[in-house]
């Protein structure tokens, strides 16, 4: 599409200088027709639209520098005001999506793992992945690694065992790592061992407090036998969504008995064992933030704990703030969004990148993953009871066909372009734009910026007292990068 062609009534504009943790109002500017520019191209810009006519494209669009005054909306980018480094951006690597993506044909499936873990042109350059100390939901069925007949019990865990994922995620994580080395690995359970419940289900019920000590030994096997595959566990949380006691499989964990089991069981088995994989608590949504803030509380268990996990199923995003004000020596995550099969890829694309994306970003985050990377187009596979509505990020076909769904884009045009170890710099929002910038290691500087109108709109971009030109269409995302 001619953006100089375009035509847009444009809604005005107040600068607020502000932070990645801020936002601003919505303001006013005049209506104005953007000037055509030609010159050296200084900054390039990806777009992916609403409307889904481009979806992560290069545009074409001549971007210069200069000092030439027009009355737009502003975004100024300031690199001397530095925040959190970033650990990168990704997915929840489920039981499921392993194995869809190991259903493809050999070569088809070499071509989708570098376009997702590769770094070139063609790659999207994934740099962190979730994934399930045994069974999540969207598994074919729950599992965990100590699975025994009602009755028995096992101490020792001379039961335990990887085998359930060694067919399917194991194998899947080697190829991955084969591309990208580094790649960043969460794990997190959602059930321990069904005999060490006090409910004999997968779903619901609590850890038995007798069981705390053997079940922070179960953490232990677990990254010592990862660790054995090739495979290091980066960082684990001890329950996903403990306040969620509904799901199969599912814990209830609350903040007190998972502060008790960190500072008493799990931070002391970890030490003991020479184990450095980071603590997370919680790992739930956003309504409840007290809850990492009693983990964090407490004296003893603070010391173990790296930071707190974030979903926003409810509550705000600018509760990362809230805990990062509380604790600001620890480190803020989220790590879950999923995208409805009932959704729409407009809605969903300006919702995720203005709350997900850059609204965790500006909140302190080190990371943003979506929820589940891959599945079949029935959207399974799930357990008994598991999400029915869940759309990964990829829909695998028959014929190894790849559907690209709109969370592939939501995290694309902050992982391509956003590598590991880059920090969030500050830029303020203008009226219905939203932005977060970054530094990148090698100097580059991103730009982010969502549309959060239905109209299109016209507005400078300016670092270091120059500025560009450009225009982004309404419900549309843009990637700046100079």
């Amino acid at each position: 599409m001619n953006f100089q062609k375009s035509l847009f009534t444009f809604f005005g504009i107040i600068f607020l200088f502000i932070n990645c943790s801020k936002s601003d109002n919505n303001v006013v500017i005049p209506p104005v027709i953007p000037p055509v520019v030609t010159g050296t191209n200084d900054m390039d810009f990806w777009l992916t639209r609403g409307d889904q006519i481009t979806l992560l494209q290069k545009q074409s669009s001549v971007l210069t520098f200069g000092t030439t005054s027009n009355s737009y909306a502003e975004i100024e980018v300031d690199s001397t005001k530095q925040y959190q480094t970033i650990d990168g951006f990704g997915y929840t690597l489920t039981g499921g999506s392993a194995f869809v993506i190991n259903q493809m044909s050999a070569s088809a499936k070499a071509d989708l793992l570098q376009e997702l873990f590769g770094n070139s042109d063609k790659s999207i350059s994934i740099s962190y992945l979730r994934i399930s100390i045994g069974a999540s939901d969207l598994n074919d069925s729950p599992f965990t690694y100590s699975d025994l007949i009602y009755g028995q019990t096992d101490l020792n865990l001379t039961n335990f065992s990887l085998n359930p994922d060694k067919k399917d995620l194991i194998p899947l994580l080697k190829e991955i790592l084969a591309i990208n080395p580094k790649i960043k690995i969460m794990a997190t359970p959602w059930s321990p061992p069904v005999w060490m419940k006090d409910k004999d289900s997968f779903v619901g019920g609590s850890l038995k407090p007798i069981y705390y000590d053997v079940y922070a030994k179960y953490f232990v096997k677990y990254i010592q036998q990862m660790k054995a595959e090739g495979i290091t566990i980066e960082a684990i949380t001890p329950q996903n969504e403990p306040l969620n006691p509904n799901n199969n499989p599912s814990l209830l964990m609350t903040a007190e008995q998972q502060t008790e089991f960190i500072k008493t069981n799990l931070g002391p088995a970890f030490k003991t064992a020479g184990i450095t994989t980071k603590i997370i608590a919680y790992d739930h949504n956003c309504d409840v933030p007290n809850y990492p803030i009693t983990v964090l509380t407490d004296a003893q268990a603070r010391p173990f704990v790296d930071g707190s996990a974030f979903h926003l199923y409810a509550g705000n995003i600018s509760a990362l703030t809230t805990v990062h004000n509380a604790f600001p020596d620890k480190n803020v995550y989220f790590t879950e969004q999923y995208t409805d099969s009932k959704g729409d890829f407009g809605g969903d694309l300006k919702w995720h990148l203005k709350n997900v994306i850059i609204g965790s970003m500006r909140n302190w985050s080190k990371n943003v993953l979506e929820w589940n990377l891959a599945n079949d187009p029935t959207f399974g596979p799930r357990t008994q009871g598991g999400c029915t509505t869940c759309k990964g990020a990829l829909t695998i076909g028959t014929g190894s066909s790849v559907t690209r769904n709109v969370s592939y884009y939501i995290i694309a045009h902050a992982s391509k372009f956003v590598p590991v170890g880059s920090v969030c710099i500050g830029s303020n929002n203008a009226g219905n734009l939203q932005s977060v910038a970054f530094k990148t290691p090698a100097g580059k500087k991103v730009l982010i910026v969502e549309n959060d109108g239905s109209e299109g709109v016209s507005f400078n971009i300016k670092y270091r007292n120059k500025w560009v030109t450009t225009q982004l269409p309404g419900g549309s995302v843009g990637t700046y990068v100079w």
